[in-house]
């Protein structure tokens, strides 16, 4: 019962900061699965591949909700979407092959070190010089790579690389939160996949897992962060996230700090 509460708090947490931020989420599920999981007989040794593999599950349905409540505003640039789609798609499922083979210690210190340069980036509010145009087709597509293959390793919607490059190529800011939610959804479904087939030979491992995702898991954070995405999205047509970015920010430090010395 203590784990379905946790899990439902980090969910709502995850969806709200979805809509927010743009961001999937990935950091508050990824800690709070590589805390619970164990305790539900996931082996140490796949833990983290079990936690991130869950979270992009998670992530892949508030994403799909956050992309519509931020459509409704028409702000998702599904043109833009279409373009990166498939370096997203291949980076994530490429992401999550990388996952399976590094040793779960390695993967834990990988998302800690991606919990603070996501932190940095947030207090500081740093944001690349516009150069007004977006890429070729073939620039699309390695941005794309790069994109889905960081976030898969560390459990992530990506939203936290997708809105710079995005602000950096002249997008406007809540087009470019917008726009990075439903890419996000590729993003997660693609590593989640990946995951679930890279996983395949150790689910024997776990109880209740399709490979590498954990189904109680994501059943219960998923209820919860779809149910508050959309209430996310409303927020950041309504209100300035500065201080809410650097109280994220600080809370992210405290996650990587916990996770680098578990």
């Amino acid at each position: 019962m203590q784990s379905i509460l946790i899990f439902l708090a980090a969910g709502a947490a995850a969806g709200i900061l979805s809509g927010l931020f743009g961001v999937g989420g990935g950091l508050i599920l990824v800690p709070v699965l590589a805390f619970v999981l164990p305790h539900q007989g996931v082996p140490a040794d796949i833990v983290m591949q079990c936690a991130i593999g869950t979270s992009l599950a998670v992530i892949a349905c508030h994403s799909v909700a956050s992309s519509h409540a931020h459509y409704r505003h028409g702000a998702v640039l599904f043109g833009v979407v279409a373009l990166l789609a498939p370096g997203l798609a291949l980076g994530s499922f490429a992401g999550a092959y990388v996952a399976h083979l590094l040793p779960s210690a390695t993967l834990k210190h990988i998302v800690a070190v991606g919990a603070v340069l996501v932190a940095v980036q947030m207090a500081l509010d740093l944001r690349p010089r516009t150069q007004h145009a977006l890429p070729g087709r073939a620039g699309m597509l390695a941005a794309g790579a790069f994109i889905g293959s960081a976030s898969a390793l560390i459990g992530i919607g990506g939203g936290s690389l997708t809105v710079p490059f995005l602000t950096w190529c002249g997008v406007e800011i809540r087009k470019a939160v917008a726009t990075s939610a439903a890419c996000g959804a590729v993003i997660a479904a693609a590593g989640a996949a990946g995951f679930a087939l890279t996983g395949l030979s150790a689910a024997a491992q776990a109880p209740h897992t399709l490979g590498y995702v954990s189904i109680p898991g994501f059943l219960t954070l998923m209820v919860a962060s779809v149910a508050t995405s959309g209430f996310g999205a409303r927020l950041a047509h309504g209100l300035p996230p500065r201080l809410l970015k650097r109280l994220f920010a600080i809370f992210l430090c405290f996650v990587a700090a916990a996770l680098w010395l578990a």
